[in-house]
């Protein structure tokens, strides 16, 4: 691709260097000759000799093309029945944070549980198993005694309202005609 546009552009380059090579050479009319074509000149008008340069063509080499093989991919043996299994769990005192969970994969069926404790003291604790003809089925169990979370009340102050805002009428109207502005 890029061999052709260099081509072109190089054979664009020697017909614009060196005119008289795409319209008919050096050999066709000059001045010398109008007055015998009858052209209604009354004199001819000798023309004198051209020494005509040969275009440059400059060649270029082509591009070196490496050839790098590809590298080998080989890929990983698929494990016909997969397995997996993990756990985790925090508890921090100081904040209130406390929640579990743990998965595993058996024999395409995922078995997994997780439970948390709700802001208002309820523990919630889903249960779940999924696998590819029954899809994902959850049991969602709440337990434990609720208390009232803190409500926040906001005191609040009594809020001074403006006096009513009085509009003056207009003064006095002005127009560009009223002054005498050049442009009226």
């Amino acid at each position: 691709m890029y061999a052709k546009l260099f081509i072109l552009c190089c054979a664009c380059a020697v017909a614009t260097a060196a005119p008289g090579i795409l319209d008919g050479g050096y050999g066709g009319l000059s001045y010398g000759s109008l007055g015998s074509l009858g052209l209604g000149l009354g004199h001819s008008i000798a023309a004198a000799p051209v020494a005509v340069a040969a275009p440059v063509i400059k060649t270029y080499a082509a591009p070196v093309v490496k050839a790098v093989a590809a590298p080998v991919v080989q890929a990983e043996p698929i494990d016909p029945n997969p397995a997996y299994s993990y756990a985790y769990g925090v508890a921090d005192p100081s904040t209130g944070d406390q929640k579990e969970a743990k998965e595993t994969l058996q024999n395409g069926v995922v078995h997994g549980s997780y439970s948390l404790v709700e802001p208002d003291g309820h523990v919630r604790k889903v249960t779940y198993t999924a696998d590819k003809i029954n899809g994902f089925n959850a049991v969602v169990e709440r337990s434990g005694a609720s208390h009232a979370a803190p409500v926040a009340i906001a005191a609040h102050a009594p809020v001074a309202l403006a006096a009513p805002v009085a509009v003056a009428a207009p003064v006095a109207k002005l127009s560009l005609g009223s002054i005498g502005h050049p442009w009226r």
